[in-house]
């Protein structure tokens, strides 16, 4: 009986790891450790101490780039198998994405230590959240491969022309890549983001390359 246990664990073991590797998870690893350690760089470089503001940039731009690398590593090369598998795929995507995201947000969250600041670790941890969701709703939907683009879009058009916007009704929500870390609107929104795009994923996967729409 414990041999049985024993094959059983092992099995599921080689299960996780082909998995990993059929995502190039530990790619993917490697290049969120580079990106926060960027990130490190960045706010050191930008004197925040002077202005909190000036964390900014790296608050809204660090946690985009590393949802891209997770979005990369959707991607899989045997769609045709993983939708055939006798065993549903949900779960497998769920830690995937869980656990991407959860060391993606603690890395990136180092880069903005240091004192008390409204664009500290809980605006960094919120973006991460929400352009991980965007990322891995448009995964879903248009692939893996350009599961990026969206996000880049938004955050780039969000943190250039959000400047003029500020006071105005309902600001604090679609501009959530670029709010303090204390607005509500601002969590909500990302939130949603992560869990509808979360949910999207799950269920479906990554949209194979060249699949119909």
């Amino acid at each position: 009986m414990t041999e049985l246990f024993v094959r059983y664990d092992r099995s599921r073991a080689d299960g996780l790891l082909l998995y990993a590797r059929s995502r190039t998870v530990p790619r993917a690893l490697v290049v969120l450790v580079a990106t926060a350690g960027l990130a490190v760089w960045a706010a050191h470089g930008l004197d925040a101490y002077v202005d909190p503001e000036r964390r900014v940039p790296v608050v809204a731009l660090a946690p985009l780039f590393a949802a891209a690398v997770i979005g990369s590593s959707l991607h899989t090369a045997s769609d045709e198998l993983d939708r055939t598998a006798a065993r549903p795929w949900w779960l497998q995507r769920l830690v995937h994405l869980s656990a991407l995201t959860a060391l993606a947000a603690a890395l990136l969250s180092v880069s903005v230590l240091g004192h008390a600041s409204v664009f500290g670790p809980p605006a960094m941890i919120r973006n991460m959240l929400g352009s991980a969701g965007l990322t891995t709703a448009a995964a879903a939907l248009l692939g893996a491969r350009l599961s990026w683009l969206p996000a880049f879009g938004y955050v780039s058009a969000v943190y250039l022309g959000s400047a003029g916007a500020r006071g105005l009704v309902g600001t604090a929500v679609w501009a959530w890549p670029v709010q303090p870390g204390g607005e509500r609107g601002a969590w909500a929104a990302a939130l949603a983001a992560f869990a509808v795009g979360g949910a999207l994923y799950v269920v479906r996967g990554a949209r194979a390359e060249g699949a119909p729409a």
